[in-house]
């Protein structure tokens, strides 16, 4: 009876444990076995004059016909209950930004940030002053270009080459988007390699194409993955799909994947049977802009869902790609937005500063 009683007890601590990951079953299972012996052997101790090898059999039988009970119900109470892990980006970037703040104070020189802001787009503007103050808390000086929205191609690209000469400054940001009668693409291409912090030159695609280290990866896609290894490292053999394939993200964000093992889907909007496609995928990227288009019964059930969208609702609040509500029920771990992605992508914005200014320096 003593030692029913205590699996019993044991069965109370087991409900509230997440018993869906292997290792937290095997910590509840080592839990009840643990009980169970030791009663066993205090009965034996209690009743050896009385207690034969049968009736302790017996007793045996029924400890382990409840503790396989125990199991059971911890292992449904998983499944039924269990809600993701919201993965906190701003955390994960305050302990970033804080490495990088001690390695740019261990430098005999200051890593210096130039940012061209085009127009007086209300977000664009709220971007670039978080990226300015995130510099100055790191200890990375910054300075601002601002210029007309009517500005011409050529007056920009006489901007970046002058930043592009200036040996002072480390790293140059062209803040996206421009004015539509700007071509983006061009003058992205006229920042240097060596100064590319957005990671946006063809020479730093190319590397991380070949799978090489020493280019400037782009923001989003290096804070992204940042956030998915802050789940799991190991990702060897897992099935992601990328939603969106642009160059600033998704080309970008697979091929990231692609070093890590991972066997990647670039999915887009001529993707046919989307939702069966991402039922499939171990880790799923979102990055289409297009408000709660990804619903809970297109995640596959305990996976890292990443959700690079922001989208302004009608009521006026920020939300993802992903039906956040609905989808952290189904998947393993998932990051908010706001709170996500966001505060990363500034965090490897300093890193990219830094790296730069150690290459060229």
């Amino acid at each position: 009876e003593t030692a029913i009683q205590k699996v019993a007890d044991a069965k109370t601590l087991a409900t509230e444990i997440r018993a869906g990951a292997e290792k937290e079953k095997q910590i509840l299972s080592d839990k009840v076995m643990n009980q169970c012996d030791a009663d066993l052997e205090n009965l034996g101790k209690q009743n050896a004059a009385v207690m034969d090898l049968e009736q302790r059999k017996a007793v045996r039988d029924i400890v382990d016909e409840v503790m396989n009970d125990v199991m059971a119900q911890a292992s449904a109470s998983f499944d039924k209950d269990k809600m993701a892990q919201i993965i906190d980006g701003k955390a994960i970037a305050a302990h970033l930004r804080e490495k990088i703040a001690q390695d740019v104070d261990k430098l005999p020189y200051q890593p210096g940030l130039a940012v061209i802001l085009i127009g007086d787009d209300p977000a664009s503007q709220i971007y670039v002053r978080n990226k300015i103050k995130a510099c100055e808390e790191a200890g990375i000086r910054s300075i601002e270009h601002r210029l007309a929205a009517d500005v011409s191609n050529e007056d920009i690209a006489n901007v970046i080459e002058t930043l592009n000469n200036d040996p002072e400054m480390d790293g140059i940001l062209l803040q996206l988007p421009l004015p539509k009668h700007l071509d983006s693409d061009s003058l992205i291409q006229l920042v240097i390699p060596e100064k590319d912090v957005d990671g946006l030159n063809f020479v730093n695609i190319g590397a991380l194409v070949a799978g090489k280290n020493n280019g400037l990866i782009p923001c989003t896609p290096q804070g992204s993955m940042i956030l998915i290894k802050s789940v799991l490292d190991n990702l060897s053999g897992m099935n992601a799909i990328v939603i969106g394939r642009s160059l600033l993200f998704g080309k970008p964000m697979a091929h990231l994947l692609l070093q890590e093992n991972c066997t990647v889907t670039m999915a887009h909007s001529h993707t046919r049977d989307l939702p069966e496609l991402c039922r499939h995928a171990d880790i799923l990227v979102a990055a289409i802009g297009v408000e709660k288009m990804i619903k809970a019964d297109w995640i596959k059930q305990g996976a890292i869902v990443i959700d690079v969208g922001i989208n302004r609702m009608a009521n006026g609040k920020l939300c993802g790609d992903v039906d956040f509500d609905a989808a952290k029920d189904i998947a393993g771990a998932i990051t908010p937005v706001p709170g996500g992605v966001g505060p990363t992508t500034i965090a490897c914005l300093l890193a990219n500063t830094l790296k730069a200014a150690q290459n060229r320096r």
